[in-house]
């Protein structure tokens, strides 16, 4: 493992955790003012989100605990508020040991309020609510129209990505879903795709704006992550995403009728550029041979050939005898680009089909934009940084075996993190198989303020054409060894207690000041291909931060690896704060997916496992937090949901290879908990709902998934009567950034700061230091 960015960094963080333990175990600082405390970490200002859900043995009522009506610890929960249940007007309950209640009398037609009770005195009912029509609520979508694309495709939409935040400030939240056109492109696939929309809906349906992001954002799980939070504390969320010429909002009133339509501002230099919002950057496959030919054109001045880093001409590249003089003319470029599409790539690998290759947008402005989250309207847009510089060249996108350009250069993540423990900040990534960077950014209100960038560098290379850029350092000194570290998500939490949050960018961690805390290394083992080597973990699809074992200090990383032979581990557990493999198991082989959960009250701490096919290695399967082999069997790796009364995990299961499944929650132990009819997960084998949080009720999280016709999300809240109180985890700091970034490209579970589970010690539970904004 590669050190710390000073041996003084790592003592302060020793320090600082030690400080945040006792920080934690004082009482709630005093001061309320109705609206929040004064000091701590900003949040939203919820109000009691009741829902009243019939069942077969009465009406189910749930209701949130606000972080900032806590008061201290009890043996079965948090101690504060207690809370008065009102049907139809009348008293009907006093509840002190949960924030839920099953009234047995209770029909359709019932009408329900609460009330806290503070220090024995009650305070004003909430708003009434009635039972849902159903065991679940659907929020009626409007789906785009139908499309077509350059090639004469047709596609569809669906509901796919959704993300929460209160955009009006009235404490209830609103819901934004992306939608994904039935073409849309991982990275690496050819073809055009239909354009992506993102929509922001009240609950009842009303939409609020339609952000159509044009035909220079590509469509897929890799190009649009979109943050919804708020961002400058005045208590409304707003949207930050990338965009591009073309980019469109569209603002709705509430009776539906279109009130604008407007694109977003462009740049002055770009508009001085001759730049339009009529642009199309998409390349056809003639469109981009002839991208080719420029590009091979320009070969003498490209800034590494004329550093002598890269071979003089192409044919040196290629490794062919000379064929033309140098600077080429269009003619040769030509000879040279027929050359590399017809012979070249096809032998390096039989997917090397780039006569076929059409769809990509390998050139052309990209912004950065900020837009109202209750109206749609647009703040700010800037330059996107970084730009991509090129097609993927620089990036090792045509040095492997499978050519592919536009894509290394094209994977993006966001994040939401509060690095100066009190204010949150927005944080975008471009590239983690080579070139890795990040930024963080402020919002005021007005105007965005970038806080720090981190920039791995290329990974040199000595022919473009031909190399391994993958495990290589990059050329910055400071994050030279964050290549082939980052994964397909990342998660902001205080991994080194000093009440500041990191950003955990898979088998690396940056600091909360912009630093490298560390990057993991680990040996080879014997039978791989790197035996007795210093290697990086690599990169990975799912990672978990969380305190997953009470019994050790600190929080722990769960990440699966898809390095193979080449990568040290298969699957590790790491300490959160240093990045240190506590354990793990060598595979050789991509190993593709993981998950974390309590699935076993017998076993302590939160068990994890892996997918990997238990025939791979003898110890693949489920483990505890501490590393124990529990066995080779394992649930689902799709998305986990905190579901059960008791506090356990369940798996949301609904993967798809060929056909799309009807997703289930499942128990380990209990079996099958709900299935949930007439709707779908999304992303094929990737099996996601549109989101998992506790967005209402009781601490326990919501399942909000498509429909099967894409015409509604379908909320699903779980019914079981629990004894355990606990406030909303949308008031604990890191469970409330990893939902907003639960988006990002392969959708991972929220975790909150502390262990939680079926035997969690409830003293250790931190009371919230929270400031929420006033009415």
């Amino acid at each position: 493992m590669s050190p710390p960015s000073s041996a003084r960094r790592f003592l302060a963080a020793a320090s600082a955790a030690l400080l945040s333990l006792t920080l934690a175990a004082q009482p709630a600082e005093a001061g309320r003012d109705g609206h929040g405390r004064h000091g701590g970490v900003q949040l939203e200002r919820l109000d009691r989100g009741l829902v009243a859900v019939p069942t077969g043995q009465g009406v189910f009522l749930s209701w949130r605990l606000l972080g900032d009506e806590v008061t201290g610890h009890g043996r079965w929960g948090m101690t504060g508020t207690d809370f008065r249940v009102y049907r139809d007007g009348r008293p009907i309950a006093t509840v002190t040991d949960s924030t839920n209640y099953l009234d047995s009398a209770g029909t359709a037609t019932s009408s329900y309020r609460i009330a806290p009770i503070v220090k024995g005195r009650e305070g004003p009912r909430g708003p009434a609510v009635t039972p849902w029509v159903e065991s679940f609520h659907d929020l009626p979508l409007k789906k785009p129209a139908d499309g077509v694309t350059p090639a004469g495709e047709a596609y569809t939409y669906s509901a796919n990505d959704l993300s929460v935040g209160d955009v009006d400030g009235d404490g209830q939240y609103e819901y934004v879903v992306k939608w994904d056109p039935s073409n849309s492109k991982d990275v690496s696939q050819r073809g055009y795709t239909g354009n992506a929309y993102i929509d922001a809906y009240e609950l009842d349906g009303t939409l609020l704006w339609r952000l159509d992001l044009g035909v220079n954002i590509r469509a897929g799980a890799h190009y649009t992550q979109f943050l919804v939070y708020d961002f400058d504390g005045d208590g409304r969320s707003e949207a930050m995403l990338k965009t591009a010429p073309g980019t469109k909002v569209t603002r709705y009133g509430r009776d539906g009728r279109v009130l604008s339509e407007r694109h977003i501002t462009m740049p002055k230099k770009d508009v001085r550029a001759g730049y339009s919002h009529a642009d199309d950057y998409r390349k056809s496959a003639a469109g981009y041979f002839d991208h080719l030919v420029e590009m091979f054109q320009g070969w003498h001045e490209h800034p590494e050939v004329v550093a002598g880093r890269w071979p003089a001409t192409l044919e040196q590249a290629f490794g062919i005898e000379p064929r033309h003089a140098y600077p080429l003319s269009r003619e040769s470029a030509a000879d040279l680009a027929t050359y590399f599409v017809d012979v070249y790539a096809p032998a390096r690998s039989g997917n090397n089909r780039l006569r076929e290759f059409e769809g990509f947008i390998l050139t052309g402005p990209e912004y950065l934009s900020v837009f109202d989250g209750a109206t749609g309207r647009e703040l700010q847009t800037i330059p996107y940084k970084p730009g991509r510089g090129d097609d993927g060249l620089l990036w090792g996108d045509y040095a492997m075996a499978r050519v592919e350009p536009g894509n290394r250069v094209d994977r993006f993540l966001s994040a939401v993190a509060y690095l100066d423990g009190d204010r949150p900040s927005a944080v975008f990534a471009r590239g983690y198989y080579t070139r890795s960077t990040l930024v963080a950014y402020d919002w005021d209100g007005r105007r965005l303020k970038e806080a720090w960038y981190v920039d791995s560098g290329h990974v040199p290379m000595d022919n473009p054409f031909n190399a391994s850029p993958h495990g290589v350092d990059g050329t910055d000194p400071e994050y030279a060894t964050l290549t082939t570290q980052g994964f397909h998500s990342l998660s902001a939490a205080d991994v080194d207690g000093d009440g500041k949050q990191e950003i955990v960018y898979g088998a690396a961690t940056i600091d909360h000041d912009g630093g490298l805390l560390y990057s993991s290394f680990a040996e080879g083992p014997p039978g791989s291909a790197v035996p007795g080597q210093n290697v990086r973990l690599g990169h990975g699809d799912a990672m978990h931060v969380a305190d997953l074992d009470p019994d050790r200090e600190g929080l722990e990383i769960w990440t699966v690896h898809e390095g193979g032979q080449w990568a040290p581990y298969g699957w590790a557990m790491r300490a959160a704060a240093t990045g240190e493999v506590l354990f793990g198991g060598y595979s050789g082989v991509d190993t593709g997916r993981g998950m974390a959960g309590d699935i076993d009250p017998a076993v302590r701490g939160l068990e994890a496992w892996s997918s990997m096919p238990p025939d791979q290695a003898i110890d693949a399967g489920l483990w505890s937090a501490r590393g124990d082999h529990l066995g080779r069997n394992v649930p689902g790796t799709n998305m986990s949901i905190r579901w059960a009364a008791d506090m356990t995990t369940q798996v949301v299961n609904g993967t798809a290879t060929t056909v799309l499944q009807t997703p289930t929650i499942d128990d380990w132990k209990r079996g099958t908990l709900l299935t949930a009819e007439g709707t779908l997960t999304n992303n094929w084998t990737k099996g996601n709902p549109g989101l998992v949080a506790d967005v209402l009720g009781d601490w326990r999280e919501e399942l909000l998934v498509r429909t099967a016709d894409s015409t509604a999300v379908r909320i699903y809240l779980s019914t079981e009567v629990t004894d355990r109180k606990l406030y909303t985890l949308m008031h604990d700091p890191q469970y409330r950034v990893e939902v907003a970034r639960q988006q990002t490209t392969y959708n991972q579970p929220a975790y909150p700061s502390f262990y939680l589970a079926s035997d969690m010690d409830w003293s250790k539970v931190p009371i919230p230091r929270i400031r929420t904004p006033r009415k």
